[in-house]
This record gives structure tokens, sequence and C-alpha cells, in this order.
């Protein structure tokens, strides 16, 4: 949090008339996209305006529910304030009900401020509570003093500080909005993971199925082959094989059950996409799906998430081979390289399938929120969201995501993502 003197921070050689103030001020909401300036923009203007000393900004927490402390300024000891006020509070009940400025000393039902409270400390050292309000609603509120001068008079400054006020808790509002549709998308994220859980674990039950046969084996004949050098070391070479391959198998799962923030690393594209095409082998060979992989050779590397590209794949790969239900059919992956006009290298996945394919009505809202083609019940559920976020994912890598259909022939997802400069 910034230490700032709010006089100094937005003084100007000529006074500005109020209209200007507002104007300016809008402007700044307009242009600032960051939390914390936007934050600290609003308390320098309001402690001006009231010839605060210092002030301190409380935002709303819809997810826990409270006001948290986001800025302060003035103040040479902000680590004082109080971190968070609830919404029962005396003085955020007075703030939304009033929908008014108020002087911290009128608001009814305060307990006395002393030393024991928790909030006494910020709420002694305040003259004036201003809130910010958006369609009726609490957005925030500053605690602002103590001020040079104890009333907030003549009116045209109470008209100025509401108008201000108004503003700020609009751009707050969108703050607030943002940090949502972040939430939501990442809930979005982690169920459309955790739905692809139970194909995963076939696919390391099959994956694993090997390695412990090799483990079991091993086991079984040591005690009658103790004496025999040779076997106990080559064979105690191929366990501890198989120990390191079922380590990874479960690493692989738990990242990507884990929701993180994507880390982008420097990845090998056919690696991710063999890993991937292990997990789904079992599905594929119950409904006599053969898959037929063409990894190119040399294919350049690419800076990625690694748990998000396997994300986007799986879901590719699982939406390709529901489609062909239990007929079978032919699901055939490929990888290669692109040379875009711009003479850029890209590296292109693409995964298709000769299912039924998509009607050119559907084809069009592929990638829409909560668009499904499949049935509302059974194995073939859907919600709508996979391809929305597998969209999205692809996006975020400044990538592109591509589907070719026709109906009665299948599908064709392709996936180009930049790859990384050949030294």
């Amino acid at each position: 949090m910034a230490d700032r003197t709010p006089h100094d921070a937005i003084g100007s050689p000529t006074p500005l008339t109020p209209l200007q103030r507002l104007t300016r001020f809008a402007q700044d909401m307009g242009t600032l996209t960051n939390r914390t300036a936007i934050a600290e923009r609003i308390l320098v203007e309001l402690c001006d305006i009231t010839t605060s000393r210092h002030g301190t900004l409380y935002l709303l927490d819809r997810e826990h529910d409270r006001y948290d402390r986001v800025s302060t300024v003035g103040d040479p000891n902000p680590s004082a304030d109080t971190l968070s006020f609830a919404p029962t509070h005396a003085l955020v009940q007075s703030l939304a009900n009033d929908h008014r400025l108020l002087s911290v000393t009128a608001v009814p039902d305060l307990p006395p401020i002393t030393p024991e409270l928790a909030e006494a400390v910020a709420l002694s050292r305040s003259s004036f509570a201003i809130p910010l309000l958006n369609k009726h609603r609490l957005i925030a509120f500053a605690l602002l003093g103590p001020s040079a001068e104890q009333a907030l008079d003549p009116p045209d400054r109470r008209d100025l500080l509401t108008a201000l006020a108004q503003n700020a808790a609009n751009a707050l509002d969108s703050i607030l909005a943002h940090d949502d549709l972040h939430q939501s998308q990442t809930l979005m994220r982690r169920t459309d993971r955790l739905r692809s859980l139970e194909i995963i674990a076939g696919g390391f039950a099959h994956e694993i199925r090997n390695p412990l046969t090799s483990i079991k084996t091993f086991i079984q004949l040591a005690p009658e082959r103790k004496d025999d050098t040779e076997f106990i070391r080559d064979f105690s070479r191929i366990v501890l094989d198989d120990v390191y391959r079922i380590e990874r198998l479960i690493q692989e799962i738990l990242d990507y059950a884990r929701y993180m923030e994507p880390t982008l690393t420097d990845e090998d594209l056919n690696d991710i996409v063999t890993s991937c095409l292990y997990f789904i082998e079992v599905k594929a060979d119950s409904k006599r799906i053969k898959i037929e992989k063409q990894l190119a050779s040399g294919l350049p590397r690419v800076m990625l998430d690694r748990q998000q590209i396997k994300q986007v794949l799986l879901n590719l790969l699982l939406n390709a081979i529901d489609a062909m239900g239990d007929d079978g059919g032919t699901l055939k992956v490929r990888t290669h390289r692109l040379m875009k006009p711009d003479s850029n290298t890209w590296t292109q996945i693409e995964i298709e399938d000769n299912g039924p394919g998509i009607s050119k009505a559907n084809l069009e809202h592929i990638f829409d929120p909560f668009f499904t083609t499949k049935h509302t019940s059974g194995e073939h559920a859907g919600t709508g969201l996979g391809l929305t976020i597998v969209h999205q994912i692809i996006q975020e890598h400044h990538g592109e995501i591509q589907v070719e259909s026709s109906e009665g022939v299948g599908t064709t997802f392709s996936v180009n993502l930049p790859a990384l400069p050949i030294d």
C-alpha cells in the first residue's frame, strides 16, 4: 500500500472548479485498470477535497462477505488500520442504509472507541466515512481524517464528494465484476478438469498394470534367485524404472486434478500428445476405436502451460471418441510444423474422427458457452462448457483453434500454437 500525502499528490498551481475536478477524476477512472492505482487515486481525491491528512479505502470482498482494506494514503503507519469490517458492523450498516456521507462520531450504535476494540485505531483516527454505492449496494467506503475542517460545508462540497463517490463506485464495481468473471472461469476450468478424471483414472490403471506385473514377478522370484547376481542386478534395474514410471503417472494425475495459475514452460508438444493418448487408450479400446498417430519429427518446442494444454487435448480427444459412439471408428492424431505468411513458425495438432460430423448450423456455435449437441443424460452428458474452456485456453496461449466438419464424414479440430525460435 502506498504512503502518499494527498495534497502534494494531486495539488495544482491553479485551483480547479468542481466540474473540472469531476471531469479529470472521471477520466482517470476510465483509464486506470489496476485495482491499487484506482483505490489510491480515489483516496487522494477524497482526502484533498475534505482536507483530510490521511484516508483508508475498504472494498467489498463478495466471496468472504466482508470489506477489506485495499489502500491507505497520507499515513505514516498504515498498518495500524483495521484489515477488514464485517457487513454487520454499525458503521457499515449506517453507510449502507443512509446512503450519505457521515461523521464517524455521529453513527448511531457505534461501540465506544476504546483501545480494546479491533476497530478502535481506524475509527479513532477518522472524521468522515464516505460510502461508495452502486445500485443502492455499498461497494466500498472511505474513512478520512482528521480534517482541517470539522464539517463538510458548504453544500457544493458535499455535492462534489457525492458525485466523485458515485464515479468511484462505478469504477470499483467494474473491478469486482472482473473478479467475479475470473472466479467463474476458474470454476469452469476446474469442473471440466475434474470431469475428465474418471477417464484418466481408467488410463492410469491400464498404464500401471505392466510395471506392477514386473514388480510382482521380481518379488516372487527374488527369494529363490537371491544368489543369481546377474538376475538381481538386471531385474532390479527394470523394477526401479517401473517404480519411477508409476511415480511420474501419479504426479501427472495430481497436477491435472489440482488447478494452478498458468505456468509457461518450454515443452515438447509430441510428448504431451503421447501422454494424453496413453490416458484415453482404455476408453478407445472399449469402443473399438483405432488410434492412428503421426507425430512430426523435429517439431519445434513451444512455451505453454503443460496441464492446460493437456486439458485442451483430452477434451478434444474424448469428444472425438464420444462422437463415434459404440460402433467403432478411427481417431487420427497428427502434429505438424507450420510456416505462417509472416515467416513465423507455428506447431499444429490435428484431431480427426470419422463420426457423424457437425451440422453447419451447430458449427457456428461450437465454442459458445453452454452450447452442446450431446445427450442430456448418461455417459454422453455434457455441460456445454468444455469447448468454451478449450477456446479460452488456446487464446490465452496466443494460439488458434479451428474446426472443419462434414455431416456423415467426420470432424477435424486443429490447434495451432506459436513455436519457440530455433537457435
